[in-house]
This record gives structure tokens, C-alpha cells and sequence, in this order.
């Protein structure tokens, strides 16, 4: 068969032209009659259910444009703007880099065990400390070592440092203020732990009129920031209010009834610098370590910083690919962070994406996220991204960092399909945004598809979006890895492993890249 070089075009449908470039036999896709018999129906039913507008590009492996919709229309990304974060922060520190949270301090110990000289807790921007399902390091597992160490006693006031500027945790200015204190766009900085978000559990008392009960909250010391108010009253109905205290903290007011379940509060922590000096209190005490934090009086120590506990995040593409399954904004924000910095990041992310896909333009970035209303992207930027990032150096396996259907983001994916991972992709959602951008495994091959749009019908375009790739992966196959496994390249961040302490260990270098 010759290779054939002529534009399939349709109709106008919709005032667009869809277009089909056809491909040689040996680097073909799929059948480009039977792309475009396909991509022509749906697109006429996803614009008559969801009319806005669309921006849509669908390539082969190469990155070919196979078929088309306002390929180069700049449009809002929302949360599909992970993926290249996802790939920059690789880029620069490599799929093996953890993020490191330590006790650092200067001083020594003396024989009854108490720490001499001044301490502080360096936290650097991990998203999984204190996680809450508990898979993260903790601040308990940093006492233990303490503990562990022959330390018994602790004097001074909390001290919260990070290895890059303030320990701060702030709202980003490129996200709208209409977002700030929902549980999807917390505080975002080195001092982040559990999330920046408290949840906690009350259940009614036995008797109407007592008390209602807290019964669990995380993190853990959590429960020592929290009053109870509500009260216990008759049937099943509960009207249970969570609000911020004045001091820090949080107040637990309203109703629940005697016959009423247990009811889960949930709230971004807006200090989280009071949820730290708590969560650290708890851990000492379970460790079994007094912490005295009035300051101490007398001569300063002597000597150099040094590493007195460490704990260490899973490796960046085990925390990579958790990010883009759950769609967590503030672990894209602290990726870009760490690759790129407190200042400029979104620069440099916007910057990597541009050399990745040899261009100069279709890419406008203001976040790591995909939160800000800002961020732009065309679909063609994105499947270029998708076609030429796997074939760079830190781009081993890229695909197998996007959920796979079935899971996460893309769990309503769950059917019409051959089985889970015949689709990598991340999904993009706000008030007027629904996106779709990924691998699609196919008999013939992988199509690259960016499905872009912006309007008043997200949910019906989400429901499109899905239709495609049920029509097009009915029957798909499983993406495979690279056929060369090898391990994450490390180019930057922290190696794991604990070290002894006191004795052995070196003075910390504080201005170490992390």
C-alpha cells in the first residue's frame, strides 16, 4: 500500500472544519476511514449536547496529526496542566527524588538526656507528611529517632524552618479568590502536613442534651485544637457546624441527634503552623519526650547545624502519580515548587513545555495545577507534549504516571473497555472547563488525544468526552511500559536513608538543593 498523502475533510460541521491526515502502513494508527467515519458522528452529537467551545487534536505515537478540531485554540486547561508538571519536576530532579523533613539543631546531649542548644523543625514542601491514610512519613517517626537517639527532654519554642526561604504555607495569588477555604485549594509552602486539611469525627452522647462526643481527628494532637459545643437532641437529624476559632483552632457548634451516626467534619487548616505545633507536641509526648517550650536562658551553643532526625517522602513518581490519580492541586503546587522554585516557577514550567515541543507559542502557564482561570493551552501543544516528552531522558514511562482508567480521576471510565490501562490520561475540570488529554491504547497502535472544552455544558462534555474513548478503545489494548526498564534517572533532590546520630553524623548543609 502506498503511502498516501492527501487531507480528508468534512463538512463543515458545527461552522469547523474536522480534518484527517493519513498515515504511511507502517507508522498508521488506525484506519483513517474508520477514524473519521467515528471522530465526524461524535462530534456532531458533542456539540449539539455540550455547544462552547471545542479544541480538539488527536495524533498518532509520532505526534502526526491524525484528526482535528481548532487544534491551535488556546483554551483553559484546568487540571490536565499536571501532566506537564509532572514532567518538568522529572526533568529536573529525576523519578528517584524524595523530599526530606528533618530536626535539625545545634548543640548536644547531656547525660540525663536532655538536648542543649537551640533545635527546629525543617520542613520542606513534602505533600505526603502526615498524610491522611497514613502511608506518609510523620512527625512521630521523627521523635521516635529522637527518642531513639537517647533524647529525653526538649527546651525552647517551636522553630519552623525550610531549606529554600520562609516555612510559610500561603494561598497562591494566581488562584481565584472565590476558591480560597474549599478543601481543594489549601494553603500551599514548606510547612504543609496532612494536607493542610483537618478532618475530624463527632458522634452524639448517650443522653439528649450532653455534650456531643469528638471521637477522632486528624492529624494526629489534632483533638487538643478542637472545642465541642453541639449538643445531643432527639431523632436522627444533626446540624453540625465546624468554624475557625479566634487563637487558632476550630469550633465544633450546632446539633446532632441521640440516634444520629457518627458525622466526619472536614476544613482546610488556614494556620497551619498551629496544626505543626500540635501534631509535634503529640508526637513527642507518644514518644516519650518532654518539650518545655519556654525559651531557654544562657550560653548558645557551640558548633555546626546538624541533621539530629530525618524522614523522607516515597520517590517524586510514586508522589507524581498519586497527584495526577487524585488531581491534587497542592502536590502540583509543591512539584513545581521544588523543581522550579518559590519565585518564577510558573515561568520555567511554561518554558520547559515550550522546548519539549519545539515551539514558541500555544502555551500560557500561571500555576503547576491548572487551578488559576489564567492558564492556557492549545490541544495541539499537548499532544506534541505527549508524542516527543517520553523520548527524552527523564521521560521513561511517562505514560504509567497518568491514572488509568477505572481509577482516580478517570473511575467513571470504568466500562466499555477492554480492561484497566487501555487509557493513561488526566482529566481537567472547572465551572466552563472539561478536558481530557492522554494515551489511548489501541490494536493498530497509541493515538494521542487532547479533548479541550470551554463553555456552560462541562458535565455533558465530560460524558462526551468519555462516549470517544469507548468508541475508539472498544477494542483497545493495555499501554505497555517501555520496552527498556530502567530505574529513575536521579538529577536533583534527596537521596533516601536515615544516617546515625550523634556521632557520625556530619553537619547538615543547609543550602543543599531540595
Amino acid at each position: 500500500m502506498p503511502l498516501l498523502q492527501s487531507r480528508f475533510c468534512t463538512a463543515p460541521a458545527l461552522g469547523l472544519a474536522l480534518c484527517l491526515v493519513s498515515a504511511g502502513p507502517l507508522e498508521a494508527q488506525t484506519d483513517p476511514e474508520w477514524l473519521v467515519g467515528r471522530m465526524t458522528a461524535w462530534y456532531e452529537e458533542a456539540g449539539r449536547k455540550a455547544p462552547g467551545q471545542w479544541g480538539i487534536a488527536i495524533a498518532d505515537l509520532s505526534g502526526r496529526m491524525l484528526w482535528s478540531v481548532n487544534p491551535n485554540e488556546a483554551l483553559m486547561p484546568a487540571s490536565t496542566v499536571k501532566l506537564f508538571t509532572t514532567g518538568f519536576a522529572r526533568s529536573v530532579l529525576g523519578g528517584g527524588a524524595r523530599r526530606a523533613t528533618r530536626v535539625v539543631g545545634v548543640g548536644s546531649l547531656n547525660p540525663s538526656g536532655e538536648w542543649v542548644g537551640s533545635w527546629a523543625l525543617e520542613l520542606n514542601g513534602d505533600p505526603s507528611l502526615e498524610r491522611g491514610h497514613g502511608s506518609g512519613p510523620t512527625f512521630y517517626d521523627l521523635a521516635m529517632q529522637l527518642a531513639s537517639a537517647g533524647v529525653r527532654k526538649l527546651t525552647g519554642p517551636l522553630q519552623v524552618q525550610s531549606g529554600d526561604g520562609p516555612a510559610n504555607a500561603v494561598y497562591p495569588a494566581a488562584w481565584s479568590a472565590r476558591h480560597q477555604g474549599r478543601l481543594f485549594a489549601p494553603p500551599v509552602g514548606p510547612l504543609t502536613l496532612h494536607e493542610n486539611i483537618v478532618w475530624l469525627t463527632v458522634r452524639p452522647a448517650s443522653k439528649v442534651g450532653h455534650r456531643a462526643r469528638l471521637i477522632e481527628a486528624a492529624p494526629s494532637g489534632l483533638s487538643r485544637l478542637v472545642s465541642i459545643t453541639a449538643t445531643t437532641k432527639a431523632g436522627r437529624r444533626s446540624r453540625l457546624v465546624l468554624k475557625p476559632r479566634t487563637g487558632g483552632g476550630w469550633i465544633v457548634s450546632g446539633t446532632i441527634g441521640v440516634r444520629a451516626a457518627p458525622r466526619r467534619l472536614t476544613a482546610v487548616a488556614r494556620d497551619p503552623r498551629a496544626v505543626l505545633s500540635a501534631v509535634w507536641s503529640d508526637a513527642l509526648a507518644r514518644s516519650g519526650i518532654a518539650w518545655n517550650p519556654a525559651s531557654r536562658a544562657g550560653v548558645p551553643a557551640e558548633g555546626g547545624v546538624r541533621i539530629l532526625a530525618e524522614v523522607a517522602s516515597a520517590p517524586l513518581d510514586s508522589l507524581a502519580s498519586e497527584i495526577n490519580r487524585r488531581s491534587m492541586n497542592l502536590g502540583a503546587e509543591l512539584l513545581l515548587q521544588w523543581a522550579g522554585g518559590r519565585d518564577g516557577a510558573h515561568n520555567r514550567l511554561t518554558q520547559h513545555v515550550l522546548q519539549v515541543i519545539g515551539s514558541n507559542e500555544g502555551v500560557y502557564l500561571v500555576d503547576g495545577s491548572g487551578l488559576s482561570y489564567e492558564d492556557r493551552v492549545t490541544p495541539a501543544a499537548f499532544v506534541s507534549y505527549l508524542a516527543k516528552f517520553p523520548t527524552t531522558p527523564a521521560g521513561q514511562n511517562f505514560p504509567q504516571l497518568l491514572p488509568a482508567n477505572g481509577t482516580g480521576t478517570l473511575r467513571r471510565l470504568n466500562s466499555g473497555l477492554p480492561g484497566e490501562g487501555v487509557v493513561r490520561a488526566k482529566t481537567g475540570t472547572l465551572g466552563r472547563v472539561s478536558t481530557v488529554v492522554g494515551y489511548l491504547g489501541g490494536a493498530k497502535g497509541v493515538l494521542l488525544v487532547s479533548l479541550m472544552y470551554n463553555g456552560s455544558r462541562p458535565w455533558a462534555a465530560r460524558q462526551a468526552q468519555w462516549q470517544l474513548f469507548r468508541d475508539l478503545g472498544a477494542d483497545g489494548v493495555v499501554i505497555p511500559t517501555d520496552t527498556v526498564a530502567v530505574p529513575p534517572v536521579q538529577l536533583g533532590g534527596e537521596e533516601p536513608g536515615i544516617r546515625p546520630w550523634p556521632d557520625t553524623l556530619p553537619p547538615a548543609d543547609t543550602s543543599a538543593t531540595r
